[in-house]
């Protein structure tokens, strides 16, 4: 199963690829993670996207594109064979399309592109609901999974609060930079025959059944 994961931040996205990528026996792919390998790694694309970073600049498409171009074909990963899943790219059409390049030149083109859908109100219930312990790092919601003592985590006692990129004006700002850059992405993929849509509401077994019975 070769497999691209798309929807907006909160949709749950990170959870639902850990359990598709354990049911498809595929790695899971996600640039965030190919970034700090290449940064740790010291490799020559590690050492130009933080030449990026560190000037406070966005990395690049072309850059990002050779870094995941790389983990793709590089027999030394040696974990694609019976397929991957992508969380967090492509980002927009120029790096679909690449990515499509890529695919062709390796003989391995996508099997489908899986969006959770799920309405901007409900993620920024979800995102802004969200309470993160200074001391241990646990998450809790205000709504959805309460701590025992309002403000206090119920792992190590520290102080419960709620991060910057949580606040709703942050996550609304977020929803509408997804909207402008990364959802063009999911037409892109309609018209190829390659999109499924399921929703993304429901507890995370739901979700992942869906999904699988969506993809087959």
């Amino acid at each position: 199963m070769r497999l691209i994961l798309v929807g907006p931040p909160g949709a749950g996205k990170g959870t639902q690829a850990v359990h598709l990528a354990a049911h498809y026996a595929i790695p899971h792919i996600s640039t965030g993670d190919i970034f700090r390998a290449n940064i740790k790694g010291e490799t020559e694309l590690g050492k130009l996207a933080k030449s990026y970073m560190d000037a406070g600049n966005l990395v690049p498409d072309s850059v990002t594109n050779e870094m995941v171009k790389d983990r793709l074909s590089n027999p030394a990963f040696g974990d694609t064979g019976n397929g991957f899943l992508l969380d967090g790219y492509p980002r927009n059409i120029d790096q679909a399309e690449f990515l499509a390049s890529v695919l062709n030149e390796l003989g391995t083109p996508l099997d489908a592109v899986l969006e959770l859908e799920i309405e901007s109100a409900e993620i920024v219930t979800r995102l802004s609901g969200r309470r993160t312990c200074r001391g241990c790092g646990t998450s809790f919601h205000i709504i959805f999974e309460k701590p025992a003592v309002d403000g206090i985590c119920d792992k190590c006692g520290g102080e419960l609060y709620q991060r910057e990129d949580d606040k709703e004006e942050v996550v609304a700002n977020r929803l509408n930079v997804y909207s402008e850059q990364t959802a063009p992405i999911i037409g892109y993929y309609r018209s190829a025959g390659l999109l499924k849509v399921i929703s993304a509401l429901g507890e995370v077994s739901e979700i992942s059944a869906r999904a699988i019975s969506t993809l087959g």
